[in-house]
């Protein structure tokens, strides 16, 4: 049974984990057959979103680790545990916390940096060349683990996949339902919700980039 590291960036479209995606990337991993392992870094949020009025809190604080063990029904690792020698494949869901918790990318487009664990734990599968799959804005990682002239995307939005070609990532556009391989590096991409209007969307994708991340181990 091959066995896929799923990396949670907190539980929250707006801080944290996109919830239905990373659902819907476990269920899907189990459907073709595979086992998974939850981890997340043990650190604090970036902030903290109120998901009923959209508003920042300014008086609470979340720490990644712990609010990603409710996606992971409190089966989740630090992921300074994770060993890239126990597992075939990655798989890194999209939300806001890719872009706030694994990285800045959302808080400074331009000149954005990754978490260090994030970094070298992804960078043990790409040394490894074990396959990767990354989804919705997670593919804002890439250049910063692959080198230069690394393939994916984001969906259709030019202005969000120009910022991060900036970095490196040799950007295609992709529809929801459709999925981008890097063949060379062993990556595959789908947008999710960056495109995705509904859960049927979004699976059609994820769906799509499990059976091909897992095909490509």
């Amino acid at each position: 049974m091959k066995k896929v590291a799923v990396i949670l960036s907190g539980c929250g479209v707006y801080d944290g984990s996109e919830i239905h995606e990373a659902v819907l990337t476990l269920l899907a991993i189990e459907q073709q057959g595979a086992s998974y392992r939850c981890f997340a870094p043990n650190i604090e949020q970036h902030h903290v979103i109120n998901h009923l009025t959209g508003e920042v809190s300014e008086t609470e604080s979340r720490n990644v680790l712990v609010e990603s063990a409710r996606i992971a029904r409190g089966d989740v690792e630090d992921l300074a545990e994770l060993r890239v020698d126990d597992y075939d494949v990655l798989i890194v869901p999209g939300g806001f916390g890719a872009a706030k918790n694994l990285c800045n990318f959302a808080i400074d487009a331009d000149n954005y940096t990754i978490n260090e664990q994030v970094l070298a734990a992804a960078q043990a599968f790409a040394k490894a060349e074990k396959p990767a799959g990354y989804m919705c804005i997670a593919p804002a990682l890439l250049p910063l683990i692959y080198p230069q002239g690394i393939q994916g995307t984001i969906g259709t939005d030019t202005g969000t996949a120009n910022l991060i070609a900036a970095k490196g990532l040799v950007h295609n556009d992709c529809q929801v339902a459709d999925i981008v391989v890097d063949n060379a590096h062993k990556v595959v991409t789908t947008p999710a919700y960056m495109l995705a209007t509904s859960m049927s969307e979004a699976a059609a994708g994820i769906n799509k980039l499990v059976k091909s991340v897992l095909a490509l181990s």
